[in-house]
């Protein structure tokens, strides 16, 4: 029996790809001196401009943004990590995200079932409203948490026991749903359930030794849920 869903943001209910794709190029474009500078930032962080696409190991994927400024600012020596950070929370909450499904009917099946939302994110707390806030289903989550809300990133369990002690469930009547080992491994390490989704960069079997079940996308939970109580 599952009575909550904890769900990462990128590439889980947005497209990893589509979304973060057309940052990465606004943003490095943004701060670099020329073309030929945007293309060594853009292989720091694994991404390629010409083709809107991220390494699998490309910090973008799962860590914070900190972390993607930590290792932008040696190509960056006018910029510190804080001030790279700033810029990088700036431009991501206004970047526009595509839906990985519609998003506010799932939700609200979700919650119609009686399930609590939540929503755990290694972006920070501020852009990552700004993206619910866009997409009219802030009200959808009774918890948002990025990796600065002061539970720690994934994967360390710490957004994910605050989102069961808050909200007061039982962390093994919950499912963490995620595109990333990241995501995976803070459920796993929280006593949580895991499901695994295909909207990200990673493969299906990268992440089938890590889940409970691996699905295409957020959209086929409703069945694993209904097979949870059969």
């Amino acid at each position: 029996m599952i009575d909550g869903l904890l769900f990462d943001k990128d590439g889980t209910l947005f497209d990893f790809r589509t979304s973060w794709g057309r940052w990465a190029a606004g943003f490095l474009s943004s701060v670099a001196r020329d073309a030929a500078h945007a293309d060594r930032l853009g292989e720091a962080i694994g991404f390629h401009a010409a083709t809107l696409t991220f390494a699998p190991d490309s910090p973008v994927i799962a860590a914070t943004a900190a972390d993607i400024a930590a290792v932008l600012q040696p190509y960056l020596p006018g910029e510190t990590v804080g001030s790279l950070t700033d810029m990088i929370d700036a431009s991501a909450g206004s970047s526009p995200m595509a839906q990985a499904v519609p998003l506010r009917p799932l939700l609200t099946a979700f919650r119609d079932r009686g399930l609590k939302i939540g929503l755990a994110t290694n972006d920070s707390e501020a852009p990552a409203r700004q993206h619910l806030a866009a997409h009219g289903i802030t009200d959808c989550f009774d918890f948002i948490a990025g990796y600065d809300s002061g539970h720690g990133a994934k994967p360390g369990p710490g957004m994910c026991l605050a989102f069961a002690r808050t909200q007061g469930l039982d962390p093994a009547r919950i499912a963490m749903v995620g595109d990333s080992r990241h995501d995976l491994e803070a459920g796993r390490a929280a006593g949580m359930r895991t499901i695994a989704v295909l909207t990200g960069v990673a493969k299906r079997g990268d992440l089938a030794g890590h889940a409970d079940v691996v699905l295409d996308d957020i959209g086929a939970i409703p069945a694993w849920l209904d097979a949870q109580t059969a």
